[in-house]
């Protein structure tokens, strides 16, 4: 199940090579080029795009989800070219590097649009039934960490389901880590007083 190329020194290239894509602030960069300051200063105080959807501002909150999304997928598609132990292990550097960015004193993102990176790169299908159940979550309550957390918890059991074995055991360990992140907005879910998509402030 665990690929035999996982503790090799291709693994720990793909790692790095996850961290260095996983560890880029886009929801910073893009706001503030856009001159809106530090999206950390609103809101949840994330750096992630529906942070950034809180500024009003759709389309920088859609560059934010696509770079973030897409700086995973690049990291697997790079080290994967390398064995499927660093491609697993560049999954893995990838979203640490965007929860825990060296750049940000380690102070980072929650995840979900490097997690929907990364299931681009191991399982478009994976992915389909990650955004359908995000999607219908998001639909029927606004709330967008409800979903996302939602959908995380049934992405390892899709991918297993599809024969991925040992992306799923990965994919379990990023939705622990997923889920530690969203600690506040679980509290603030089951207290009533979680921001709605959208909604400003």
């Amino acid at each position: 199940m665990i690929p035999a190329d996982l503790a090799t020194l291709p693994s720990l290239a793909g790692l790095g090579i996850g961290y260095a894509f996983g560890s880029i602030p886009f929801g910073l960069i893009f706001t503030r080029i856009a001159g809106l300051g530090d999206v950390r200063s609103i809101g949840s105080g994330n750096i992630g795009a529906t942070n950034v959807l809180r500024t009003g501002r759709k389309g920088l909150a859609f560059a934010t989800l696509l770079g973030d999304a897409l700086k995973g997928t690049a990291a697997v598609l790079i080290a994967g070219q390398l064995g499927e132990g660093p491609a697993l292990a560049a999954g893995l550097g990838a979203f640490l590097g965007h929860l825990f960015p060296v750049w940000l004193g380690f102070k980072g993102g929650k995840g979900v649009a490097t997690l929907i990176g990364l299931l681009l790169a191991f399982s478009p299908a994976a992915l389909l039934a990650f955004a359908l159940v995000w999607l219908g979550l998001a639909f029927a309550f606004k709330y967008s960490s409800l979903s996302a957390l939602a959908a995380s918890a049934i992405t390892p059991v899709v991918l297993w389901a599809l024969g991925m074995p040992a992306v799923a055991v990965l994919f379990v360990l990023l939705g622990l880590l997923l889920w530690w992140k969203h600690t506040p907005n679980i509290k603030r879910l089951a207290a009533g007083t979680e921001g709605r998509i959208g909604q400003k402030g």
